[in-house]
């Protein structure tokens, strides 16, 4: 069987193919205006086009990002319009005195508020009205594209939506229903996220349908943003499950490279051409949030705890008003991309890595893509005398500061939620990551790097590595629940997990249960695994977090959680072949002159498919491949491991 992985990045999309034990990777450019191009045509390279197929999608993403998706209409109760404006009190930049809240996806004349009322113990207040709501349908078909409908309570009951969705659908509207979508309480949070997944539906659903017709021979499942696959169907009904697809795939790879390499500590780091990714693996778990924002709105399903930030490596350095050297977040892309790639004008971080020697022009995707490293210092001078520095000492700040930028969001996603660098390995992918990571891992004082091979389409490998994952939640606020009391409540959750499963074509799936918890009176909840001691590892993280727990409160549990796992055929890493402890003589390709901190310097460029298990490298060197460079610099030591990684030891 073929299985092909599809990971659509900013600027490359990039695949890989498993095969009759054989792995075949590829990268294509990216082609923003219809993404689908990209992907068809690559796959059409690999002779893959009756694959099965796992796709992290960006589509859903950029909508959101670039405000280009659907009219939606939001149905809502009478008075309670107002929501997804209002939002929350908090304030995310408090020292920005002209600070806006983001605008809602949904402008005012939009909003419409209808009759109809369920409370908190499930009794109608008021009944919907059918006449009201048909009146209403002739108009949301004229000035809306779709319909999100969020009433109170309905995570309880959902009686009033389903009537609602049906009426709307009678009269030829495509309607989404927040208790379908996220079947819990905080109407803020859960209106948000069925707004987004209407948002996005018609584009998703759109580009879906393109695809499908482009490889009817494929079997096509979409990467969701907790780390496993879903269907088409369920991936075009709830696109929202898709908003952080691709960089899920990276970290589920991760895991899986740490898992047989003996390190299962990880902190990720993604660095691809126009952003970068970070996430932290904890005793082989990936850390899951319900908590995740895009572009400042709600995404209330579950997601895997990535923290990006606008550093890649078509991130553009630029001079500010202050005299200041910034990198990014802007970035040059795909097209016109950085000024090697021919047509670019802005320096990038790709141009002063090639400048400084550690980027090998003729290995640029493998020597399949071709550069002009000679156009870099007409770009590069100037900006260097506007700073009043030399050409390599702007390029080397170029660096610092992008590298600066990625270590503040390493410390978000380990130090500010308890966990410290210096007990994990740094496992950097990515097309630039392994030029940065040894310098990150020195400032954090992070002892390993681990560099898998092919790290340029790690993420494009995880999707093949991905199960079949659904999520479910209920909402209960039970103090002091007793397992008897939670048991019976979660066996609702498994009957539908087991039914959506079978339908997957998984009879047995695997179910991991857990509980968000809180003390009574607060707002917020902590999300720890579910058994007879759910209070004792609730407490244990609570004090993690916080270095404190207050033993005198009781423990209420807001959610329960379901996961519901199909396990899928998957790649087996091959071991490489050992070799002696010193590359052997095919594996030098050369020599090049590279600037470092210290000065010029003239260092050994290896050929990594030519290195063996057990090699060890000195700094200063340079490892080139197809999907990636890595950068070894001085005092600094790589050593192959039987899989292939490269694990550098940062002194």
């Amino acid at each position: 069987m073929k299985l092909v992985g599809v990971d659509t990045g900013g600027t490359f999309t990039d695949f890989v193919l498993f095969e009759k034990d054989n792995l075949v990777i590829l990268k294509v450019p990216s082609t923003p205006h219809n993404p689908a191009q990209a992907v068809v045509e690559g796959i059409e390279r690999l002779n893959a086009k009756d694959a099965e197929v796992v796709h992290g999608s960006t589509v859903a993403t950029n909508a959101v990002l670039e405000r280009k998706g659907a009219r939606v209409a939001l149905i809502t109760n009478r008075g309670m319009e107002d929501l997804i404006e209002i939002q929350r009190q908090n304030r995310k930049r408090i020292y920005e005195l002209c600070y806006k809240k983001p605008e809602p996806l949904v402008p005012r004349g939009l909003r419409f508020g209808i009759k109809g009322r369920i409370d908190a113990k499930g009794t109608v207040v008021e009944d919907i009205d059918a006449e009201e709501l048909k009146v209403l349908a002739d108009r949301v078909k004229e000035v809306a594209d779709v319909a999100a409908i969020s009433l109170l309570f309905c995570f309880l009951y959902p009686e009033h939506e389903v009537k609602v969705k049906e009426i709307l659908e009678s009269c030829g509207i495509r309607a989404f229903a927040s208790h379908e979508i996220l079947p819990v309480f905080r109407e803020y949070e859960r209106t948000s996220t069925v707004v987004l997944n209407a948002y996005v539906a018609p584009k998703m659903e759109s580009y879906l349908k393109t695809l499908g017709e482009a490889l009817k021979d494929s079997k096509i499942s979409i990467m969701q943003s907790n780390g496993g696959s879903i269907s088409v169907e369920q991936a075009s009904s709830q696109p929202v499950r898709t908003i952080l697809s691709g960089p899920a795939g990276g970290v589920v790879a991760a895991k899986a490279f740490g898992e047989i390499a003996g390190y299962p500590n990880l902190i990720t780091l993604d660095m691809g051409g126009t952003s970068t990714d970070v996430s932290l693996i904890h005793q082989g778990h990936f850390q899951i949030t319900t908590s995740y924002e895009i572009d400042g709105l709600p995404v209330g399903v579950p997601v895997i705890d990535i923290h990006t930030i606008g550093a890649g490596g078509g991130s553009i350095a630029r001079i500010d008003e202050g005299g200041a050297l910034k990198v990014g977040p802007e970035s040059a892309g795909a097209d016109p991309g950085p000024v090697c790639y021919g047509k670019g004008t802005d320096i990038t971080v790709c141009d002063v890595n090639m400048y400084l020697g550690r980027l090998i022009p003729e290995f640029f995707l493998g020597g399949e893509m071709k550069v002009y490293p000679e156009r870099i210092p007409a770009f590069l001078k100037p900006l260097a005398q506007k700073a009043g520095l030399s050409p390599a000492e702007l390029a080397l700040g170029v660096v610092t500061v992008a590298n600066s930028n990625m270590e503040r969001a390493i410390r978000v996603v380990s130090i500010e939620r308890g966990y410290d660098p210096r007990e994990h390995a740094l496992f950097v992918f990515g097309g630039t990551g392994a030029l940065h990571a040894a310098a990150l891992a020195r400032s954090l004082e992070i002892p390993r790097v681990v560099v898998p091979s092919n790290p340029g389409v790690l993420s494009a490998l995880g999707m093949l590595m991905a199960d079949v994952v659904k999520d479910y939640t209920l909402t209960v606020m039970q103090t002091e629940a007793t397992t008897n009391e939670l048991d019976s409540l979660f066996k609702e959750l498994e009957e539908k997990a087991f039914s959506d499963m079978e339908a997957e074509g998984f009879g047995s799936p695997t179910l991991i249960r857990s509980v968000q918890c809180r003390f009574k009176g607060q707002s917020y909840e902590l999300e720890v695994p579910y058994s007879g001691r759910y209070r004792e590892s609730f407490k244990e993280l609570y004090r993690k977090l916080y270095h404190w727990c207050p033993e005198d409160k009781e423990i209420e549990v807001v959610n329960l959680c379901l996961k519901a796992v199909g396990i899928r055929q998957k790649p087996e890493l091959p071991k490489i072949p050992k070799g002696t402890g010193k590359p052997v003589p095919e594996a030098l390709f050369g020599y090049r002159e590279v600037h470092t901190e210290a000065g010029l310097r003239t260092v050994k460029v290896f050929l990594r498919e030519k290195l063996l298990a057990q090699d060890v490298i000195e700094g200063p060197a340079i490892v080139v491949e197809y999907s990636s460079t890595c950068y070894i610099p001085e005092n600094c030591k790589a050593q192959v491991d039987d899989w292939g990684n490269i694990i550098l030891t940062v002194v």
